[in-house]
């Protein structure tokens, strides 16, 4: 189980000060755009992934003209009572405590309260460029296990200083700058192949979860193939950047691995980003989001809080029906501006306004 029982925020985003006893099961927050409902869920996605789903830094969570951000979490967590602590700090590195005890590193929060967030921006995850789509298996991979995050950090910290080194040589191959870009492919080849199978081996495991949900959601059968097969994995990424490093030396930039990658998501055999309509994209989108969810209970054996920032007002009244029925946790939050989307069962109700939070 995981429940989040308690939330306080102080200067964090529009919030001067805010406290909430929060229900299992269904929460619904309502009210105009702009007052701060998605906020609050940004709030909380933070202490799940350590950073804002709107893409936001960290400086931009700070109330206008405070110096620091608080967000303090009581957590139900499997058989854990947990008190979580984030203090955001401009111009500082943030701060991270779990019953009063800091953690070294920030890292060591990832994992303790699993999210899942779906938001108005998540047709762009199909739309969009090949970045998202990585983005979206990594985030799945540091859900599944933290110890994948050290992964993510090491692929990019080898990257920036080989891609230093490549603009530093100036298109000139010495032997210091051969013998030290020797020491980066070895690095590199290591970390990038770990990394690329294990988002090749996330991606065979999601692919029959997104097709299971973009049928139940679109009421069609039309197949989804998901791919990732990049040739440096087949090859050996070592040997293909030695192969590129003439051309990499004339660019100053790395151009094979990890980082340039793509997740091709198909749709009757068609490219989705390319073919696919408008509503088949959001659709697949919220399968994506669906699979990653359910991949993420199985694993790890508790269902992630969900996070459901104004979805319903793209969606028609079946399909929001259908993401409900086929999303399972102990505690979903909702944001609208419409009122409650159509659930069954109760649930507890908050309109936002201003800032403030009321019980509806």
């Amino acid at each position: 189980m995981a429940v989040l029982r308690h939330l306080s925020l102080r200067d964090f985003r529009n919030y001067t000060s805010l406290d909430l006893d929060l229900s299992e099961g269904r929460i619904v927050f309502s009210g105009n755009n702009g007052h701060g409902k998605s906020n609050v869920l940004e709030a909380i996605a933070y202490l799940g992934s350590l950073g804002s789903f709107r893409g936001a830094p960290p400086d931009a969570l700070i109330r206008a003209g405070a110096p620091a951000a608080v967000i303090r979490a009581t957590v139900e967590s499997g058989d854990r009572d947990l008190l979580i602590e984030a203090e955001l700090v401009r111009g500082r590195a943030n701060r991270i405590q779990v019953n009063k005890q800091r953690l070294g590193r920030a890292r060591d929060l990832l994992g303790m309260m699993p999210v899942t967030v779906f938001g108005p921006d998540d047709l762009e995850l199909v739309k969009a460029g090949p970045g998202l789509r990585r983005g979206y298996l990594d985030d799945l991979l540091v859900q599944l296990h933290p110890r994948n995050a050290k992964l993510c950090s090491e692929v990019d910290k080898i990257l920036k200083q080989r891609n230093a080194l490549l603009r530093s040589a100036g298109g000139r191959m010495t032997p210091d700058v051969e013998s030290t870009l020797s020491v980066w492919n070895s690095k590199l080849g290591v970390a990038g192949e770990e990394l690329g199978r294990a988002r090749q081996h996330l991606v065979a495991r999601l692919e029959p979860r997104v097709n299971d949900a973009y049928g139940a959601l679109a009421g069609e059968g039309n197949p989804v193939a998901l791919g990732y097969e990049p040739a440096w994995l087949v090859a050996g990424l070592q040997r293909e950047l030695e192969a590129s490093k003439t051309d990499e030396l004339r660019r100053g930039t790395t151009l094979v691995g990890p980082h340039r990658d793509e997740l091709e998501i198909s749709l009757a055999t068609m490219p989705a980003r390319t073919h696919a309509s408008q509503g088949e994209q959001r659709t697949m989108a919220l399968a994506l989001r669906i699979a990653g969810h359910h991949e993420v209970a199985d694993v790890v054996g508790t269902s992630p809080v969900l996070l459901l920032d104004d979805v319903f007002s793209e969606l028609d009244d079946s399909r929001a029906e259908a993401l409900l029925g086929l999303l399972v946790a102990d505690q979903t939050m909702v944001t609208t501006a419409a009122g409650a989307p159509p659930v069954d069962g109760p649930i507890q109700h908050f309109v936002v306004r201003d800032g403030a939070i009321f019980a509806g």
